[in-house]
Parts: C-alpha cells; sequence; structure tokens
C-alpha cells in the first residue's frame, strides 16, 4: 500500500505520528509534502490535495464534522443547508477558533483519536438538540428509513431526555422529511391518519379517514414517475377517493396553506366514506374533530 492509498483508507487525513507507527519514515512524508501529493492542512497532520473542503475545515480546526452538514453528507432528509460548518469539539476543554456552530456537549459514543468525522449516533444526537424538533424528527427518520440504523440500536444508547422523546415519535416509515413534517404538523387534529398505505397496488404517503389520499411530492418528483403517480390518482378517483397532492415548497416554506386545504377538506367531509361530491358538509363532517382518533 503507498502512502496516499494509506491516507485514502483513513478518509483523506491523518495524523503524521500515525503514518510514523505504520512504518513510513519522516523523508517519505516530507518527499510527498515537497511533489505536491500531501498538503499540511494543520500542523501534525497531513491530508490528499482533493480533500473535500469541509472535511479539510474539520482537519484545520481540530474538530470533527457532524450535526446537520454530516446528516446532509450522509444523504439524510436535512430541510435547509447550514449557513457555516456544524461541528463537535473534541473535549469540553478545547480551543475552537473557527467560523462554525461548535457543540460542546459529549458524544453518545466515544469517538476514536484522530477522527474528524462523527459517528451517525453521534451525529443524530446533536440533531436532536440544534433543529427544532420537527426538523430533528425528519432527520431521525430518514436514518431509519434508509436502514442506516435501527430503533434497537437507539434504544440503547445513553440517550438524554430530549432524544429519548425524539426516539419516541420515531416511525421508521416516512419516504422523505416532508412526510414527517406533514404528519408531525397534524398531529393535533383528532382524524386517524395512516401514513404508506396501500390502496389499489399502489403505496399512498396519507390517507386521512377514509377517503382522503394526501401524496406529498419530493423536489425531484417528474419524469416517468410522475405519469404513474397522476395515473394512479385518476384510479383512486374512480373508485371514491379523493386525492390531494402538494410539493415541497408548500409543505416547508407555505405550510398555512396546506393546513388550510387538509381544514377545508375536512369540513367539506372528503374523508368519509360515501361522502358526496356536491360540496354539502353532512353532519359527520361538521363532527369530524370529535369522533376521530389520531394514528401515529
Amino acid at each position: 500500500m503507498t502512502l496516499q492509498t494509506e491516507i485514502e483508507a483513513m478518509g483523506g487525513a491523518t495524523r503524521i505520528a500515525v503514518l510514523r507507527e505504520r512504518g513510513y519514515s519522516v523523508h517519505a512524508i516530507r518527499g510527498a509534502l515537497a511533489r505536491g501529493e500531501l498538503s499540511r492542512p494543520r500542523n501534525g497532520w497531513v491530508a490528499l490535495p482533493g480533500l473535500d473542503p469541509e472535511l479539510r475545515f474539520a482537519v484545520a480546526h481540530g474538530v470533527v464534522l457532524s450535526c446537520v452538514s454530516l446528516a446532509r453528507r450522509k444523504g439524510l432528509w436535512v430541510s435547509r443547508i447550514p449557513d457555516r460548518p456544524h461541528v463537535a469539539a473534541r473535549s469540553r476543554g478545547s480551543h475552537v477558533r473557527a467560523l462554525a456552530h461548535v457543540h460542546w456537549s459529549d458524544p453518545l459514543v466515544r469517538r476514536p483519536p484522530g477522527a474528524f468525522v462523527d459517528s451517525l449516533a453521534n451525529t443524530l444526537g446533536y440533531v436532536a438538540h440544534c433543529l427544532p424538533r420537527e426538523e430533528a424528527l425528519a432527520v431521525w427518520e430518514s436514518a431509519l428509513n434508509k436502514r442506516m440504523i435501527d430503533l434497537q440500536s437507539l434504544q440503547l444508547l445513553p440517550l438524554r431526555r430530549r432524544e429519548r422523546e425524539l426516539l419516541a415519535e420515531c416511525r421508521p416509515y416516512s419516504d422523505s422529511g416532508l412526510e414527517t413534517l406533514f404528519k408531525t404538523r397534524l398531529r393535533w387534529l383528532r382524524v386517524a391518519v395512516r401514513a404508506q398505505t396501500w390502496l389499489f397496488g399502489h403505496r399512498v404517503d396519507f390517507l386521512i379517514g377514509d377517503r382522503l389520499v394526501v401524496q406529498i411530492d419530493g423536489a425531484q418528483h417528474g419524469g416517468p414517475q410522475k405519469l404513474k403517480d397522476y395515473s394512479h390518482d385518476a384510479a383512486l378517483g374512480l373508485r371514491g377517493y379523493r386525492v390531494v397532492r402538494f410539493g415541497y415548497v408548500q409543505v416547508v416554506h407555505h405550510w398555512p396553506v396546506v393546513q388550510e386545504t387538509i381544514l377545508e377538506a375536512l369540513a367539506q367531509g372528503w374523508h368519509l366514506a360515501g361522502a358526496g361530491s356536491s360540496g354539502e358538509i353532512t353532519e359527520g363532517a361538521r363532527n369530524y374533530g370529535r369522533k376521530s382518533e389520531l394514528l401515529p
């Protein structure tokens, strides 16, 4: 294994002391630096020239990339791109001088010496305390849905109160953070809301009551999938279901409009089996907030 491949296997950067322990001479390291094959982001460290800027930032400032910055890199659902890196201090006694959001609390899982990228468990722990509750829940459910971690593993960690409360709300069935936001924001309704329900051979995002189907389209929704979804919408309509679709911008940036639409649909009885299409508000629709129960 060459010096470069050794460093690549360690994430693209490492301490010089680690390389010396693995048998690489000071002469070999200095030669790689002189030839531009390595760079020196921090005293005592070397890195590959193409190291990602966020990772280089963590190495250069002696911190660990974590929280929403790392969640986004891992492909988890994050509603906003942070305006500065989110990092964790290596220890409470560290002196961090960086334009970053620094987390100082102890990690859930101990880090190996020299780590500059956090574990997923620690990332979720910081997310729980950093983001608003519904956004943190979206990140946690995204990790569960992608099977990067499971509920049992999380339950065995030394969770703090906020993390335990978040775990109690987690359901690993949301396909995207948009679905998590939608169901979380409607929990105050006393209406049955079922996520990821199969209807006539296809899965729908939400079934409210008996007949109101809500589909949440992500930012990339389009192409063949869009045509397939519209065909299923038509099939549902022919069978007496009412289908409402919302997109990313509506759920994230115009929630009051989304909520008002759902409330008007409930008031008109769209969620009730056998509801007519005349627009007349039935007695059952008037009482939708008293007779139904919200399901998790």
